[in-house]
């Protein structure tokens, strides 16, 4: 495992913490209240699977009234012979509509059983994620409060060193001054250093745009599977019924892996998931490893890594905002993936038509904020 790379000091987190952290950004890093709705939200579309089942019965009726009229015509023309099996094909297709519900649960078993294993890996994986993500917070504040202690004390030591220089500058020489500059512009130097407020909320601003991004593709991946699959689902009959046809006999062979490419995309995505959460979690214990070095007390240069770390512009190392945004990025490719598994045509296109377009609006909310 990545995290015995790696010896994490436990960080204690008090449950008030805890608390107002997961209301301000969420529980966990993908928001367990959503998964749990898109989960169920699924499930109760899925319920309305018999919407147009009575029109694909009847047409379905009227193709088997067609079909069978063309092999009768066929054999009393001598064109072809009697065959038995042919003419059972449409009662089949028909035995299928009229038990689609058990039909469908019978295809998405397979797919269900991966979701299932892979949503297991990723639970696991997710709770550690979560308690290294309550950590770091915790050692993001109490650095944030070292850094704040630090600025108070120059500004004292700044205040102190004014008052003296002053007093002392009609009586002392001039090497003397140079020399107290050289003690006094360091001090001026790191308070303007330790200016941490507008850090703090430049990280928090990138952290939550970094960890947003992360969600917003988890949920489209998991908002297309929905949207497809339903379609699937309501609209599915008619392709079994038009399939009974014999110049549209490959439809129902093409529904089916569609839709079994569909259903595999939450087992693929949570697969993905894990594998990010392994990298995420790496990062966050390295970032949790470099908080517990900056703010042990015993090294020597506590004060100058301090003073460095504060001089980057954000008080964070980057690690985590990187994965967080490599493991959106790689929730994206969750509908190429499934193709690989189960060829199909057509749903990987319509993926991409409906990311271009989110691309598009995002761009163009991007120009409107940056206009006002």
């Amino acid at each position: 495992m990545l995290g015995m790379l790696l010896q994490v000091q436990p960080v204690s987190v008090s449950d008030s913490f805890k608390d107002t952290f997961n209301f301000l950004q969420g529980n966990g890093v993908y928001e367990d209240g959503i998964m749990h709705f898109l989960q169920a939200m699924k499930a109760s579309i899925w319920g309305q699977y018999d919407t147009f089942i009575a029109d694909a019965q009847a047409l379905a009726a009227i193709f088997m009234i067609i079909f069978f009229s063309l092999k009768a015509y066929e054999m009393m023309s001598g064109d072809k012979q009697l065959e038995v099996m042919p003419l059972l094909r449409p009662f089949g297709l028909v035995m299928v509509i009229l038990w689609w519900g058990t039909f469908t649960k019978v295809v998405a078993f397979p797919t269900d059983v991966i979701e299932s294993k892979t949503n297991a890996l990723f639970n696991g994986s997710e709770t550690q994620l979560n308690d290294l993500r309550v950590q770091r917070a915790q050692l993001m504040v109490t650095v944030a409060d070292s850094l704040m202690s630090m600025q108070a004390q120059t500004e004292v030591a700044s205040n102190e060193a004014t008052t003296w220089y002053g007093k002392a500058w009609e009586s002392v020489t001039s090497a003397v001054k140079d020399g107290f500059a050289q003690i006094w512009n360091p001090i001026i130097e790191l308070r303007n250093r330790l200016q941490v407020g507008l850090q703090l909320l430049v990280t928090s601003l990138l952290e939550t745009c970094a960890i947003w991004i992360l969600r917003i593709c988890v949920y489209i991946i998991f908002f297309i599977q929905i949207i497809f699959s339903t379609i699937l689902i309501i609209l599915g009959p008619f392709s079994v019924a038009v399939s009974i046809m014999p110049a549209f006999r490959d439809s129902f062979t093409t529904w089916v892996a569609r839709f079994i490419s569909v259903n595999l995309y939450s087992g693929i995505a949570f697969l993905v998931l894990y594998i990010a959460t392994q990298f995420q979690q790496f990062a966050m214990e390295a970032e949790i490893t470099r908080f517990q070095q900056l703010l042990d007390t015993s090294a020597g240069n506590s004060m100058e890594k301090l003073g460095w770390f504060a001089s980057n512009g954000i008080l964070s190392f980057g690690m985590v905002i990187v994965t967080f945004l490599i493991g959106g990025l790689t929730m994206l490719t969750v509908p190429s993936i499934s193709t690989w598994i189960v060829s199909t045509s057509g749903i990987t296109s319509a993926a991409s038509t409906m990311g271009r377009g989110a691309s598009s609006l995002g761009a163009t909310v991007t120009r409107m904020i940056a206009k006002i």
